[in-house]
């Protein structure tokens, strides 16, 4: 029998193991990812960009590829070994990046920037869907959850440690202190992680798997909750991390702090702040409540709903401690909805159609914060700055039209849970 056909017996410690592993994977991918974020303002002031340029160069470039190879990835990962699928995936990204701390010039970044997006795209969802084959349906929104961490915990790395490798030798030395490690989990997944048998711990069906694009949107379309989820989730990584995207370059500018001292800032609420909303999240769906969807839904709502209001002032004060404090409040929600959502999603699709339902969310949230939001922020500070005069500050009033926008993503993940009961059956 061939690697690829073992069945896996699904045992407690096998399942925390590539839990565990898998989470680090993703923590390597929002890593490389943030990076660039906590580094725009001195790649923007060396290669002497306006808000806009920057944007597309650190941004828009990763999504062009990020979002359009992601989902025929995905359906590979429907029929294919999703162990050896995000393998490559990380070995691609992590070299790539490695590659960023090597350019010289604008063009050879942002060709380096379309290759990270390619293999950052192979990343999620053969992830998230080798986990629903570990966890059963009740327990996959906690397990999703947990493999949230690694957002948190990636960054922290892009925050913290690439603004401290940024402030002692340069922006390009970031990249490799992140790239290179990446290159040895790839191996550790290839070599010690098993392909678990699809859909091992889902209801036997008659049903012949048929996972294309068409066939995955006209389920989907069929799914009021599951459309109202990828709207809310999408909406709500354009409302969170869009502001995240621009933090550091704002502190940069309106609070007069360095790459480093933004980034020292930033990092520990990521990884303490943002630790804790994901395991407080992680706790919730553990409990006994949490097995009805509509509770998991109207939490979600109610978070994504009270956390816009800090969001919204964080970026109105000058004070920088009132700004401290009101950002200790606002990242954790970014990480809350993560996990939920994903596993919410799982759970109200069948097997063979997990991992297209994932790049379904990751190519509408990442359309919304690595392509509308950083570009439309960028565009606007520049109207602000040279239409009205606001100087350094044309930054702030960009992300203050974003941060309201919490609100519609609230709505969306409450209305979610009106019909996920019935989705959920109908899927399974």
């Amino acid at each position: 029998m061939s690697d690829d056909q073992q069945i896996d017996t699904a045992l407690p410690r096998d399942r925390w193991y590539v839990l565990a592993v898998l989470t680090i994977a993703y923590a390597l991918n929002i890593a490389d990812r943030f990076s660039i974020s906590t580094l725009i303002e001195p790649i923007r002031l060396e290669l002497q960009l306006s808000d806009s340029g920057v944007a597309f160069l650190t941004g828009v470039a990763l999504a062009l590829f990020y979002v359009t190879v992601g989902i025929p990835i995905a359906a590979l990962a429907d029929r294919m070994n999703r162990r050896n699928i995000l393998a490559i995936a990380i070995a691609l990204w992590s070299g790539m990046t490695a590659l960023c701390g090597l350019a010289q010039n604008y063009w050879q970044l942002l060709l380096a920037r379309f290759a990270v997006g390619i293999g950052e795209a192979g990343g999620t969802p053969p992830s998230t869907s080798m986990l629903a084959d570990k966890f059963p349906a009740a327990r996959r929104p906690m397990a999703l959850t947990i493999f949230a961490l690694g957002a948190c915990l990636g960054a922290w790395l892009g925050s913290s440690v690439a603004g401290a490798a940024a402030e002692r030798s340069g922006w390009r030395a970031a990249f490799l202190v992140l790239g290179i490690p990446g290159l040895l989990v790839a191996l550790i997944v290839r070599l010690t992680v098993r392909e678990p048998r699809r859909g091992q711990l889902d209801a036997p069906s008659t049903d012949p798997p048929r996972t294309t694009l068409a066939a995955s949107l006209r389920f989907i379309a069929a799914q009021r909750s599951a459309v109202h989820l990828l709207a809310g989730g999408s909406i709500a990584t354009l409302w969170s991390w869009g502001l995240m995207w621009w933090t550091p370059a704002f502190l940069q500018r309106s609070h007069h702090m360095t790459v480093g001292q933004a980034g020292a800032l930033l990092g520990p609420m990521h990884l303490i702040a943002g630790t804790a909303g994901t395991l407080l999240a992680g706790w919730l769906m553990g409990r006994r409540t949490a097995a009805d969807p509509r509770h998991v839904a109207r939490l979600l709502g109610w978070v994504a709903a009270l956390t816009t209001i800090p969001s919204i002032f964080v970026y109105w004060v000058t004070s920088d401690r009132a700004a401290t404090l009101l950002l200790w409040i606002f990242v954790p929600a970014v990480y809350f909805y993560i996990g939920p959502i994903l596993g919410l999603l799982q759970n109200v699709v069948p097997a063979h159609m997990r991992a297209m339902v994932c790049a379904i969310l990751l190519f509408t949230a990442n359309v919304a914060n690595l392509v509308i939001a950083p570009q439309v922020i960028g565009w606007l500070s520049d109207w602000f700055a040279a239409s009205f005069g606001a100087g350094a500050e044309s930054l702030r009033w960009a992300l203050l039209l974003l941060a309201p926008t919490g609100f519609w993503a609230a709505w969306h993940l409450w209305t979610s849970g009106g019909t996920i009961r019935e989705d959920e059956a109908r899927a399974g």
